[in-house]
């Protein structure tokens, strides 16, 4: 079966994928940022979280960026500017959610939470993404 008779079983998953990647993020995005002001030992929370993130949140993000390849692959996207400004924050919100990670696993090992001000970023970033790969306005 070639990559266009797939095309629509790719977006799907693809599309699935980043809603669970997104979810993840801010989810955790959400709690570093209550834990810095609660004051309270949330280290047990924080490894349930991180397990979490390790087993869902990251593969998902893995599966977003292999599908997201394939799709530009067969729709034939690579030169179009609009797929390297996705590109781009596609892989800005990918470090972003390693630095979040590095936080989460600081904070699993009873390191004091430090405030973590992501959210809006993460937020944008999404929203940019999802409206470049509906619109490809250039």
């Amino acid at each position: 079966m070639s990559l266009v008779a797939l095309y629509p079983w790719l977006k799907a998953l693809h599309v699935a994928s980043a809603l669970i990647f997104a979810a993840g993020v801010m989810t955790v995005a959400v709690f570093l940022w209550a834990a810095a002001r609660s004051g309270q030992d949330v280290a047990r929370i924080s490894a349930a979280l991180r397990a979490w993130d390790r087993a869902v949140t990251t593969p998902a993000m893995l599966l977003v960026l292999v599908l997201g390849f394939l799709l530009a692959r067969s729709g034939g996207w690579f030169g179009a500017p609009w797929l390297h400004v996705k590109l781009a924050l596609a892989l800005l919100l990918a470090a972003a959610h390693g630095m979040q990670s590095a936080r989460l696993r600081r904070l699993a090992g009873g390191t004091a939470a430090r405030p973590w001000r992501a959210s809006p970023l993460f937020l944008a970033g999404f929203a940019g993404i999802a409206m470049l790969a509906v619109l490809k306005p250039f």
